[in-house]
């Protein structure tokens, strides 16, 4: 473990950018009422600072700040207001974006200030003295109105780079303006570890040993996280970031993932958590993918810590170092970060991931090593064949059950089906697609037909009709997605094609595979495996 003398969890600042600028990525577009949801989560983390949004430059944070006064009771955190420095030219005191920063409300503002002299001349287009003067200026007069005042160095590495006296000045301008922290931003996404960490050690120096700095950086080099790492074992005691490293261009720096090397590598509780609440980092990914639905980005699988694949194991050697002992290929254990153990299911893998696997659906199958040979062998086949499993738990579920039990659960046999799209009218005219479906299930012959928009869509309708009078329960089942791929492109129209689904009954998700030569074939096969696994693990017996 990373041994960091100098800190320690009561004095370490952790400050959340999410509703400001997470809320620039491309494609988010968050309500008051959305943020007004993410921020008693960001609370209950325990994050020390909610940087809420620009209250006078932006409506809608002007109208979160005034809710977020009369709705929101945080806590663990402080809510703070962004916003500018007071303009070229003018006081303080009467500049109306400064004045707004007052009348948020917020006991926390946060003021964004160049620290790179080319900024302040070209695009400020003001000197660099004039520059300085506003931020000490504007510094002075929010501390003046009992605000607690954070200075975000716009471009300060850049422009230290460029030149050091300068940045270095305006630093230091900030903290004896007043400031309890002035954080470094690497606003451009450049940055190397070994070059923040040369450059926070030479600021340190300059501003003193009680001085507050922190670090925000952004993700354009893939090197956000390391170098508010980096920022941290130099000196940096404030961090800033957005929950899953949301934020323009690459992102910012992803604070789950800060927090969590802090507290779990250098041995840092930087989290707060109010008394008899857990809260911090085991609620890291429940929290990550609540804040996901609430944004309606699909959470990042591959994510650190949170990711559904972080913690999810493919090769076969790997299964078997993991039978023994789940540390030898695991970093940390998964529940310290609310996360889970996964086994995937591919042609990767071998008998101990079968078992493995299994065991995580709930069947021992350590004394039955027939089983274990029969599955693997299927697996590998099926696979080969164009089948994936890693995302398809129910369809090998399902397999293994008809291995343990000798046959699959009888819940209805299909006699015929058939789809068939038809469009009327010029071109541009939507088509209509019709399905009949002739099975046999509780001991009767039934004929169903379906409408829907497409073909797959039309034969759901069909099988939930056919199937709803012998099992109700069905109507509990809705698709809720539906993924296609073609597996050898080069045949064209005559490619295999793999179908995925996801069903839900407003509890539980599941998924299935299909796989066939057209389209058709594959959701069918998706389709009734998806129908079979919901009413088994319902508890429903066939009739």
């Amino acid at each position: 473990m990373v041994s960091v003398p100098a800190l320690n969890s009561s004095s370490f600042q952790v400050y959340d950018t999410t509703l400001r600028d997470g809320a620039q990525q491309e494609g988010m577009n968050l309500s008051v009422a959305d943020k007004l949801l993410i921020a008693p989560l960001l609370d209950e983390l325990g994050v020390g600072f909610i940087e809420g949004g620009w209250p006078g430059a932006v409506p809608k944070d002007t109208e979160f700040f005034k809710r977020a006064a009369k709705e929101l009771d945080f806590r663990n955190a402080e809510l703070a207001a962004f916003g500018s420095t007071r303009k070229a030219g003018t006081r303080a005191v009467d500049d109306p974006q400064v004045r707004a920063l007052v009348d948020s409300e917020a006991p926390v503002v946060t003021l964004v200030a160049k620290h790179d002299l080319r900024h302040a001349e070209r695009a400020l287009r003001t000197t660099g003295e004039e520059n300085v003067a506003m931020i000490a200026d504007t510094v002075a007069f929010l501390v003046g109105e009992g605000r607690r005042v954070i200075v975000d160095a716009e471009h300060f590495f850049d422009g230290y780079r460029f030149d050091p006296a300068y940045s270095r000045a305006a630093v230091l301008a900030g903290f004896e303006a007043g400031a309890e922290v002035v954080c470094l931003c690497d606003t451009n996404g450049g940055m190397v570890p070994a070059w923040v960490a040369d450059i926070v050690l030479e600021i340190r120096d300059a501003v003193g040993p009680d001085a507050i700095l922190g670090m925000h950086a952004h993700n354009d080099s893939g090197c956000a996280v390391a170098n508010t790492l980096a920022a941290v074992e130099a000196g940096c005691t404030h961090v800033q970031g957005t929950v899953n490293g949301y934020g323009e261009r690459t992102g910012n720096a992803d604070l789950l993932a800060v927090v969590a090397n802090l507290e779990l590598k250098y041995d840092l509780p930087v989290l707060k958590t109010a008394e008899g609440h857990p809260g911090g980092l085991r609620d890291l990914t429940r929290i990550a993918h609540a804040i996901s639905e609430i944004t309606n980005i699909s959470p990042f699988a591959r994510s650190p810590y949170v990711g559904a694949s972080a913690f999810a194991h493919k090769a076969g050697i790997h299964a078997s170092a993991i039978r023994v002992d789940p540390d030898l290929y695991q970093h940390i254990d998964p529940e310290a970060v609310g996360n889970d153990m996964r086994m995937l299911i591919s042609d990767m893998a071998g008998r101990a991931s079968i078992e493995l696997k299994g065991r995580e659906l709930g069947f021992d199958l350590s004394d039955r090593p027939d089983v274990l040979g029969r599955v693997t062998d299927r697996v590998k086949d099926a696979e080969a064949n164009g089948y994936t499993y890693e995302a398809a738990d129910a369809s090998f579920e399902l397999l293994l059950l008809e291995e343990l039990n000798g046959q699959r659960a009888q819940y209805f046999t299909v006699e015929s089906w058939r789809a068939i799209v038809e469009r009327r009218g010029p071109r541009g005219t939507p088509a209509t697609a019709e399905a009949t479906v002739k099975l046999h299930a509780g001991g009767e012959r039934i004929v169903s037909t379906g409408e829907g928009v497409g073909p797959v869509n039309a034969l759901d309708h069909a099988l939930r009709q056919a199937l709803l009078r012998v099992y109700p329960e069905l109507e509990e089942f809705e698709l809720i997605d539906f993924k296609v791929r073609i597996l050898d492109s080069m045949y064209g129209t005559d490619a295999v094609t793999r179908v995925l689904i996801e069903m839900s009954d407003g509890k539980d998700v599941w998924s299935t595979v299909g796989v066939g030569p057209n389209l058709l074939e594959a959701s069918w096969e998706a389709l009734t495996d998806s129908a079979i696994w919901g009413l088994y693990h319902h508890g429903i017996a066939p009739r």
